[in-house]
């Protein structure tokens, strides 16, 4: 399994259930469903509708799935990965406990996710969330996350209905170095 290590992550856990820093290793992993329902309900004010809820949880069961775990094994972060064509691979969902936030966890997924992407010679990383017409606040730092990571707006669409506006980011990657 491919693996990434990137400092600014966590191990353990503090008292108050705050992740402490040490560093993350995202990894491919397994299908872990029981654990994207269980990350999914920490961040309602993402996750808060239940049948999107329900699909990814169904995406879990057979999508390329992605993972962070703490020193105990439990999982912190999930991201699953749609490859449409062999060019092309898409972030279908990334979400990471709120207690974890900001350390770190979702960056290595990401880093790991790329990394293998350009081994196997995809040229375009893509997602899909919730585009800047809609006010969310928690979307907006959802946008700038993936815009750090270099990641373009190419469209915003109504594909999800017109009251949940798609913004869909695009990130060309560089071919791999050939020998």
């Amino acid at each position: 399994m491919p693996r990434v290590d990137r400092p600014g992550g966590g191990a353990g856990h503090t008292a108050q259930g705050e992740v402490r820093a040490t560093c993350w290793t995202a990894a491919q992993d397994h299908p872990v469903p029981d654990d994207v329902a269980r990350l999914l309900a920490t961040g309602p004010e993402w996750f808060g509708q239940p049948d999107s809820n329900a699909e990814y949880i169904e995406a879990a069961q057979t999508k390329e799935t992605w993972t962070v775990r703490d020193d105990g094994g439990s999982v912190v972060g999930v991201t699953l990965v749609d490859r449409h064509f062999p060019h092309v691979a898409e972030i279908h969902l990334t979400v990471v406990d709120r207690a974890a936030h900001g350390s770190g966890a979702g960056t290595a997924m990401l880093a790991a996710i790329e990394a293998d992407a350009v081994r196997r010679g995809v040229r375009l990383l893509e997602v899909k969330t919730l585009g800047p017409s809609h006010p969310d606040s928690g979307y907006a730092r959802t946008r700038h996350f993936y815009e750090k990571w270099g990641f373009l707006p190419l469209e915003e669409t109504d594909l999800w209905g017109e009251a949940t506006p798609c913004l869909i980011m695009v990130k060309p990657l560089a071919p791999a170095p050939s020998c």
